[in-house]
């Protein structure tokens, strides 16, 4: 038995019952939306039918990046110890950062309740996890590198250096090789999730920030922050495919962050942080067909219903939780969050 499933026994025999293992408590609600409240040190439960919350989860500083585990029952979550910064802001005048405070939180969302925090390496931000629920891979802004974290050891196994600056981290579709943006050098780092090598560096423009693929693994997007555009890239080449520049009606231009392709692949939806809007890209045409306006003070993360229906967006100036209607590219409900959301994903 791994160290994480024997932790979920012995937190819930009070109860006379193991999640995780038995089954015999009702398995989470896949319709749920959980959001990561960045200041406020919590995971934000919410219904999006009757747009309310049910929850709020401490887990620890600095929660940022959100990952579901393939069966539903956990959250892991990206603490960090290091002061909020920013892209312009004088790290002298920074406190110290809290380094015991680094790692990943395992949440248990049958009882709501934060059961461990594995090791992360220095300061996580983002990860994502291997198709069978075994591995994270996480990047590690302050310290250039890549961590492996095995689940089931809850031991780091590898390092692997990458660009400066490491922010979005994604696994390929075919779960070979897993990549990397790297805010400060203005790339992305392929690494072969086997031998722990990097195979591929591709230049993508200013402050990269998220990747995502389609199904096949043919076709990758990036958001460039700081150039306002999406990159498209092959796995298979080290070139750019293309560059598409995204528009705003505001006083402030699209900074691309967040991405989410639908499930039919047609569009993608890209968040512009400042821009406080949502840029919906068609994807077999590779052009920008309009943009969702006034979504919140500068939207982050983002995810689709199941459906792809609705839209959700973490806003973290405004704090709160935009549910969009996708068809009509309009805001339904906005729901409180507090806390500055950064990131948002759905139960499964």
């Amino acid at each position: 038995m791994s160290r994480l499933r024997a932790l979920v026994l012995a937190s819930t025999l009070g109860a006379g019952c193991a999640v995780a293992i038995t089954g015999c408590h009702k398995k989470p609600d896949a319709s749920l939306v959980y959001v990561s409240a960045e200041s406020s040190g919590e995971v934000v439960v919410v219904d999006p039918e009757h747009a309310s919350v049910v929850a709020r989860i401490p887990v620890g500083k600095r929660p940022r990046g959100l990952v579901v585990s393939p069966d539903g029952r956990y959250l892991y979550v990206a603490l960090s110890g290091s002061p909020r910064g920013g892209p312009n802001v004088d790290e002298s005048t920074l406190p110290p950062a809290d380094r015991a405070a680094d790692g990943i939180g395992v949440v248990d969302l049958a009882d709501r309740k934060l059961l461990r925090t594995l090791p992360s390496g220095q300061d996580p931000e983002s990860f994502d996890l291997s198709r069978d629920g075994k591995t994270l891979y996480v990047s590690n802004e302050e310290t250039a590198e890549l961590s492996v974290l095995d689940l089931e050891s809850g031991k780091i196994t590898h390092k692997v250096p990458v660009g400066k600056e490491p922010e979005g981290v994604t696994l390929r579709p075919d779960g070979k090789v897993v990549y990397v943006t790297s805010e400060e050098d203005g790339t992305v780092t392929g690494i072969d999730t086997s031998t722990f090598t990097v195979v591929q560096k591709i230049p993508t423009g200013k402050r990269p920030r998220g990747i995502v693929f389609t199904k096949d693994s043919g076709t990758a997007f990036v958001s460039n922050e700081m150039d306002g555009t999406v990159a498209l890239f092959s796995p298979r080449g080290q070139d750019l495919l293309g560059v598409l520049k995204l528009e705003g009606k505001g006083p402030i231009p699209p900074r691309p962050m967040g991405l989410a392709l639908s499930p039919d692949e047609k569009r993608l939806f890209v968040s512009t942080g400042r821009g406080s809007s949502i840029g919906v890209v068609d994807v077999a045409a590779r052009k920008v067909s309009h943009t969702i306006e006034d979504v919140g003070a500068r939207p982050w993360g983002i995810a689709l219903s199941r459906d792809g229906k609705h839209l959700f967006s973490a806003n973290g100036s405004s704090d709160d939780l935009s549910i969009v209607d996708v068809e009509s590219g309009k805001v339904e409900r906005k729901v409180a969050i507090g806390g500055l959301p950064w990131g948002v994903v759905t139960g499964k």
